[in-house]
């Protein structure tokens, strides 16, 4: 209930200066991502995971993680903050 992930195919990307097939995952979440160990845990799920279903090397995978507050996310009609 704290994580969103955010997959989109089909965008043009180049990364590290090659247009070859690449991901890019976006993972914003509020407690869950918001220290080196805990990403570094779930960077290494994600990878297992991206590098078998997309058949792409490590490499050509880059993972972004952005820490939220409550209070920037709204839901049912207010904030995560009075949830």
């Amino acid at each position: 209930q704290r994580v969103n992930v955010t997959v989109r195919s089909g965008v043009p990307m180049v990364l590290a200066g090659s247009a070859e097939p690449c991901a890019q995952l976006v993972v914003s979440s509020i407690g869950v991502v918001g220290s080196a160990e805990q990403n570094q845990r779930h960077s290494a799920r994600f990878f297992e995971f991206l590098t078998a279903r997309l058949g792409l090397g490590p490499e050509r995978i880059i993972i972004r993680f952005y820490p939220l507050e409550p209070w920037q996310i709204g839901k049912n009609g207010t904030v995560m903050t009075f949830l």
